[in-house]
């Protein structure tokens, strides 16, 4: 039998963060880490001819380093979800923030190709793992106001994607390359703090529910392992921000090289990619409000779709006559992806089945997007033009938008389960 001092101090514990107090530190934690889950990949982008250069590889190895973000966040999308069933979703995420800073870290310093691939990948995959286990993390901490902290954490993945496009070629001439790479090292280093402290007050929770009776302990949601892979939903949220990735990603890599061709500097081609990823912040204000606020927000992902094909059509046809223009028009496009994390948490009832929704959408979308960089080159090569990879990205427009008819229903994915 327990006392009632020790109930009452395991139901503070609980609550604690409920108040802003609490919360704040999370939100705080979530914040900084999300800052981080893109600046692996846009820092290098702009930057992969003068490291060819100095390293010695050619487009084979280009290609290789603008599928490996997808790829190992698609790895993590299979793994997280098990990791966080077992040792804690705030327990993974810590370690998921000390890889990604040690990775960013320390591939500024190699010398070869082998370890540029290795460093980046662990880089990569620990930024993976934020990439799905956030969502869960909003749904436990703010199931109150998840429109509201979606809209934060999914802005701040937009400046930390922003920032160092627009960075990288000015600090690369002005310290050298490693030192553009090196210095996005400092903000998961400023994230590991926060986390500590989350992490530290959910083991003093989950301590002091263990101490409570059976039936004054709250109901646990978050061990469950569902099996999303049999609904029709999880391959629409997979269809949906696969395909979103899938064009990003491969923009990422090639919007440069696009421009470059044409005649374009690699300065413009730095600041058109900044352009691309700074729009985004639009997408992120609005997505999370009109997911929440319209029961199908699918019309909306239609405009979106259209917005990506004009861009397309702009960048084939008249790459240097405004490429301001078609920058932003595909940066407007990939509102589908703060469309399709939002929809992970209003279309789920629990943070178990968010993690699932999460980790099977996620991880198999972005094995699925790790075709597109690879892919556009590779047809770039073969026909000597940006004709067909632009066909192939305008048929993957048509597969999004399949996936997002299916997801953009109002319903749950534990009674689908059901």
């Amino acid at each position: 039998m327990q006392t009632e001092p020790a109930i009452a101090a395991a139901e503070r514990r609980e609550t604690s963060f409920g108040p802003w107090r609490g919360r704040a530190v999370v939100l705080i934690a979530i914040v900084l880490f999300s800052l981080s889950l893109r600046t692996a990949v846009t820092s290098l982008t702009p930057l992969l001819s003068r490291i060819s250069d100095d390293m010695g590889f050619g487009h084979a190895v280009s290609g290789v380093l603008g599928m490996m973000p997808t790829l190992m966040f698609g790895l993590a999308g299979i793994l997280a979800p098990a990791l966080g069933r077992r040792f804690g979703i705030e327990q993974v995420t810590l370690v998921a923030v000390i890889l990604t800073g040690v990775g960013i870290a320390t591939r500024s310093l190699t010398h070869d190709v082998a370890s540029l691939l290795i460093l980046s990948g662990i880089a990569l995959f620990g930024m993976g793992v934020g990439n799905i286990l956030i969502p869960p993390l909003v749904k436990r901490y703010f199931s109150d106001r998840i429109a509201l902290v979606s809209t934060v954490y999914i802005t701040f993945v937009q400046i930390g994607t922003a920032l160092p496009a627009a960075m990288a070629v000015p600090v690369a001439d002005a310290a050298g390359w490693r030192t553009s790479l090196a210095i996005w090292a400092l903000v998961p280093l400023a994230a590991l703090f926060p986390w500590l402290w989350v992490v530290r007050e959910r083991r003093a929770t989950v301590r002091a529910q263990a101490d409570l009776p059976d039936e004054a302990k709250p109901t646990a949601d978050d061990g469950a392992r569902l099996p999303v892979w049999r609904t029709s939903m999880a391959w629409g949220l997979t269809l949906m921000f696969g395909m979103t990735s899938l064009m990003t990603y491969s923009m990422f890599t090639w919007l440069p090289s696009v421009l470059s061709d044409a005649g374009g500097s690699e300065s413009l081609g730095g600041a058109m990619l900044a352009l691309f990823s700074g729009v985004g912040f639009v997408g992120t204000l609005v997505a999370p409000v009109l997911c929440a606020r319209f029961r199908n927000p699918f019309p909306f992902a239609v405009a979106f779709a259209c917005c990506w094909l004009a861009g397309f059509a702009g960048l084939l046809w008249a790459p240097l006559s405004a490429p301001w223009l078609w920058a932003i028009l595909i940066g407007i496009g990939p509102t589908t992806f703060p469309m399709a994390l939002t929809l992970i948490n209003l279309r789920s009832r629990t943070s178990s089945g968010s993690s699932a929704l999460s980790g099977f959408g996620q991880g198999v979308g972005y094995l699925l997007a790790c075709a597109g960089p690879l892919l556009f080159g590779v047809l770039h090569d073969s026909t000597g033009s940006w004709t067909v990879p632009f066909e192939f990205l305008t048929a993957t427009v048509a597969v999004m938008l399949v996936g997002a008819w299916i997801i953009c229903r109002p319903r749950y994915i534990e009674d689908q389960l059901r």
